[in-house]
């Protein structure tokens, strides 16, 4: 066997590349997590060729991972067993947009702001929002969500239908594009959050919202983070149709400020976004601002003017970058636990609690209106004291969540970096699991080495 020049029979040489410089590219993603190159990159165009490639890695048990644009953040396009990375930038295409079915398809390697710039023609967007610029397919294939699912949910929520190619080549979908239905075993929901280690994508259909009439924007400072999440928990507890809530501690405003040029008071903050009519807006709003005037809240600042929105939302998305990017000796370890929203201010004390403990850099930030939060800790990778430092810190914040009845990841994924934890969380389910994947793909080819623990599924 020549890897190389049967995928060129197969494909043609301009989709098959074995360039430095692009296996680079195709061996690692935003985490920590060690790079691997593969063996190959392929780069198809349409279903046919994933098809094609997908049967012959089968035959020939040769490992296959699907690769987006690399923004993913516990090490899912890693190819750790080497093979073939699946390059989808080449399959971006809007298939077809139905604007009163509020309904879209699209290729996999399409990008969130490539659709709803496409969308915006139509009075309509596309609403699970992640912070990168990540492709469908990828966002899919995790589970995304992001700052507006406590109000539209997660990526899971959004999809109708997946064209999808088995490990043996077979095309398969899982839904249609009815809106709802009680036919069958919910596919969707078992390909979404499967990390490409059951299929992979070629198209996705997904529902669509109308863009609101109006959009209103607050920041709330307070003077400690328990106040700050039980300011955020009073809300959901109320009833207020809230589109976005984000918590950024104090750390994280600093940081803010002096990479994005902002001036924001040096508090604990939550950032506010309201969707809705103008009228509407404003009456929430002023509610909010009453409700958490309770809970300390000392600066209550809107933010109707689409550039200052726009800065606000441009500044907790670019959070991450920021400490990532601080110094170039340092990096950040980020966790992403989900945890039950009555027990927030419990987790989130505690997290403070022993970052402070090990005497490390780190911010808490986060989806906090559906539980959902994130520590950022800077380290440096020589220094082995930071490495065990921040392994035991990670591992402490997931048992602590798994205390709380939560999970060790609400919008990451599992990828390499969760897989110890499967065991824990999930008990016997998790050997249902290791059986679907088995019986899906048996030569184990598809993004193997992650989501399952290794010793489950042996890679032949």
């Amino acid at each position: 066997m020549n890897l190389v020049n049967d995928l060129i029979s197969l494909l043609g040489k301009e989709q098959v590349s074995t360039n430095e410089t692009i296996l680079l590219q195709h061996s690692k993603d935003e985490s920590h997590h060690e790079p691997v190159l593969p063996d190959v990159v392929v780069f198809p165009t349409c279903k046919e060729d994933v098809q094609a490639l997908v049967k012959y890695a089968d035959e020939q048990s040769i490992p296959v991972v699907p690769f987006g644009v690399g923004s993913s953040l516990e090490g899912h396009s890693i190819p750790i067993h080497k093979g073939i990375s699946i390059d989808f930038q080449n399959m971006n295409r809007i298939v077809d947009i139905r604007p009163q079915d509020l309904i879209v398809k699209v290729q996999p390697g399409v990008t969130r702001l490539q659709l709803n710039q496409e969308l915006k023609k139509h009075g309509l967007f596309f609403p699970v929002d992640p912070g990168a610029d990540a492709t469908i397919g990828g966002m899919a294939a995790t589970n995304a969500s992001g700052t507006t699912s406590v109000r539209y949910g997660v990526m899971r929520d959004q999809v109708l239908d997946l064209e999808v190619v088995l490990a043996d080549g077979r095309i398969i979908h899982t839904g249609s594009l009815a809106k709802k239905s009680s036919s069958g075993y919910h596919l969707n929901g078992l390909f979404v959050g499967s990390e490409g280690t059951l299929g992979i994508f070629t198209e996705i259909t997904l529902k669509l919202h109308g863009i609101p009439e109006s959009i209103t924007a607050a920041r709330a400072c307070f003077p400690d983070v328990t106040s700050c999440v039980e300011g955020a928990v009073s809300i959901l507890t109320a009833g207020i149709p809230i589109a976005r809530m984000e918590l950024v501690d104090a750390r994280s405003i600093a940081q803010v400020n002096g990479y994005s040029g902002t001036d924001y008071p040096v508090l604990p903050s939550l950032f506010l976004e309201f969707h809705g009519n103008e009228a509407g807006n404003e009456e929430d709003a002023q509610f909010v601002r009453e409700l958490l005037k309770e809970h300390g809240c000392s600066e209550f600042i809107f933010e109707s003017d689409s550039n200052k929105r726009a800065l606000l939302w441009k500044a907790r998305h670019e959070l991450s970058f920021a400490f990532r990017h601080s110094d170039p000796k340092l990096q950040a370890m980020g966790t992403d636990v989900c945890v039950p929203i009555s027990t927030l201010p419990d987790i989130v004390d505690y997290t403070r609690t022993r970052i402070d403990y090990y005497g490390l850099d780190g911010a808490i930030l986060g989806h906090i209106g559906d539980g959902n939060f994130h520590t950022l800790v800077m380290y440096d990778p020589e220094n082995a004291e930071h490495l065990e430092q921040i392994d035991k810190l990670n591992e402490e914040i997931v048992k602590y969540a798994f205390q709380l009845d939560g999970t060790c990841t609400g919008e990451h994924g599992v990828g390499i970096g969760k897989m110890k934890y499967q065991q824990e969380e999930h008990g016997e389910a998790l050997q249902l699991m290791v059986n679907m994947k088995k019986m899906l793909d048996p030569n184990n080819i598809l993004n193997p080495g992650k989501l399952l623990p290794s010793a489950a599924v042996q890679v032949k």
